[in-house]
């Protein structure tokens, strides 16, 4: 029978974290029944000897999908989802930070509405100022990229449709960015203000290279917007250049200004060369990216699937 609702949890050296939230999903009641699904992202640690422990005792269908090694939480979520059979599927994070009953709500809220994705979005963030600082960026900055209504907060607390999942995970590429995938599906989406509680134990992953990433991903994978950026520096540069050529000619016909040397002259070339390697290197990103995707980089490898229940 196909559940009502599952859940999704990427795991990342998640062993101190996990057993508490994995409790707190069996002993909830769902109409419809629900299930969880735990993916494990390549953690050296003992999340995956955790895993095995909780499945023996499982009181709810439960499936444990194992990474041959680690390939980032989006990639993760997207094996969640293909492994999810519920009607809606909820992902959550695995540091208790996201509550099972705001993901209930999250959960009623989208059936309620009729939306395909609902995000939760949060009244108070417990997260470090550094973490906050990137979410508020990486959310600014899709709102010029993405198609979505602008100011509208993406979390990684996210409920969607068991049809926008489906189609969410038929991307292969090895880059994933799953909001950007949800928002190719689908418009029909709404938020709900939800309770963010303190991490119970460990310390966030969340680093600056991962922070990078995303926005690379977002950027890159999802929007031409870098290179039309790109085009508009060097016209702007090449219109500053002329402007002042035009000025030099004008102060040496008319004997005017100082002599100009060899610090103005490399200043010059610094400013410009520095502006094509940038250029450069942003169309190297895109070619090297779809280097990969041609070259069929895997999105994740999947070791091993055990199931309870």
């Amino acid at each position: 029978m196909t559940p009502a609702l599952s859940f999704v949890i990427p795991l990342y050296y998640s062993a101190d974290t996990l057993a508490p939230l994995v409790k707190e999903i069996e002993a909830l009641s769902i109409e419809g029944g629900h299930e969880l699904v735990l993916v494990n992202d390549g953690s050296r640690d003992a999340t995956a000897g955790v895993c095995r422990e909780l499945l023996r005792d499982a009181r709810i269908p439960m499936i444990f999908v194992n990474h041959a090694r680690n390939y980032g939480e989006h990639n993760a979520v997207l094996t969640g989802y293909r492994h999810a059979r519920g009607a809606y599927i909820v992902n959550l994070d695995d540091d208790g930070q996201n509550p099972p009953a705001e993901a209930v709500k999250l959960w009623q809220h989208a059936k309620r509405e009729g939306l395909d994705a609902v995000y939760g979005r949060y009244a108070q963030k417990e997260h470090s100022v550094f973490r906050n600082l990137g979410s508020w960026l990486t959310n600014r900055m899709t709102d010029w990229v993405l198609d979505k209504p602008k100011g509208f907060y993406l979390s990684s607390f996210r409920c969607v449709s068991a049809f926008v999942a489906k189609e969410v995970a038929a991307h292969d590429g090895p880059y994933p960015y799953i909001d950007g995938l949800i928002l190719q599906v689908t418009q029909n989406i709404g938020a709900l203000e939800v309770h963010h509680a303190e991490r119970t134990a460990g310390e966030s992953g969340y680093t600056l290279r991962r922070l990078l990433r995303l926005w690379l991903s977002t950027f890159v994978n999802f929007s031409v917007m870098p290179l039309r950026l790109a085009t508009l520096l060097g016209l702007i540069m090449a219109a500053a250049g002329l402007c002042g050529l035009l000025f030099v000619f004008y102060l040496r016909y008319t004997n005017k200004g100082p002599d100009y040397g060899w610090g103005s002259l490399m200043g010059a070339l610094l400013v410009f060369s520095g502006t094509q390697l940038v250029v450069l290197g942003l169309i190297g990103e895109y070619i090297g990216r779809m280097f990969l995707t041609v070259n069929r980089r895997p999105q994740s490898v999947v070791r091993s699937v055990e199931r309870a229940g």
